[in-house]
């Protein structure tokens, strides 16, 4: 119980910290951000440009040198969070794919994906009706194993707060074989990915394949990444995981505690 009190101080220190933080940044960042959201209205090609400077390309920044080195020892990986089991070993060869039709969910308009990962399930509920080819895409990945033995490769913690994950490679460069158009992009606003959404990472508009990320706390970005979901269950390890930092200490790394998607399974409604 104690262990449990202090843990749960901890997690709302961190949230405290990373508040006051956001407000002693926010005039700093009032112009940009205003002028990202103004963009975003508008539709223009220099809102891309601003975005992918503030969140460098969410699938592609650098082939995530931090991230590969957290995949040749995931095993290895030191427990920062007590809920979390040792990361299993990666899986050998990723696959690649041709474009799947419709041979993921078969026109389901609603599917719920469960990833169990060393940390526990998260549960996403995802909404095949607003981004229909998106969730077949990876209802199909799913089926075939692709996210089976995979680690979620990237965290940020400052101004984005996101989970990324999707990548066999590890690399924050996997790709599926295919690419996918841009479905249900929100409006440009404030907190436009708010806790708990679930969007596909991208280098461009119609780049999306197999890599998502999941929000753990709300977030303005360029309205320019796939939103196919929500998180129902699981979303408090997300956080923890998200409190324990990344590899090296800063602000966009590979998580301190390593996050292993050992299955993922879906059933479609």
């Amino acid at each position: 119980m104690t262990t449990t009190k202090k843990r749960a101080r901890e997690l709302a220190r961190a949230k405290e910290e990373r508040r006051r933080a956001r407000q002693a940044a926010a005039e700093a960042r009032s112009k940009r951000r205003k002028g990202i959201v103004a963009l975003a209205v508008a539709g223009s090609m220099v809102l891309a440009m601003i975005g992918f400077a503030v969140l460098p390309a969410l699938l592609a920044d650098d082939a995530q040198e931090s991230a590969a080195e957290a995949a040749d020892d995931v095993t290895a990986s030191v427990q920062q969070v007590a809920s979390c089991e040792a990361a299993g070993e990666l899986q050998d060869v990723p696959q690649t794919y041709e474009a799947p039709g419709d041979g993921g969910l078969g026109g389901a308009a609603a599917a719920t994906f469960t990833l169990a990962t060393n940390c526990g399930d998260i549960v996403i509920e995802a909404d095949a009706a607003a981004a229909p080819e998106t969730v077949n895409a990876m209802a199909f990945l799913a089926g075939q194993g692709y996210f089976d033995s995979t680690i979620c490769h990237r965290l940020t913690t400052d101004g984005i707060y996101v989970l990324q994950c999707g990548d066999p490679t590890a690399s924050g460069t996997g790709t599926p074989g295919f690419v996918l158009p841009d479905e249900n992009l929100p409006e440009g606003a404030m907190m436009n990915y708010p806790a708990g959404t679930v969007a596909m990472a991208n280098s461009g508009p119609g780049t999306s394949g197999s890599q998502f990320f999941i929000v753990y706390d709300d977030t303005t970005l360029p309205a320019n990444y796939t939103i196919w979901g929500e998180v129902t269950a699981g979303l408090d390890t997300v956080v923890e995981v998200a409190a324990a930092g990344t590899t090296d200490g800063g602000t966009d790394g590979a998580p301190a505690q390593a996050v292993m998607i050992q299955r993922a399974t879906v059933a479609a409604q």
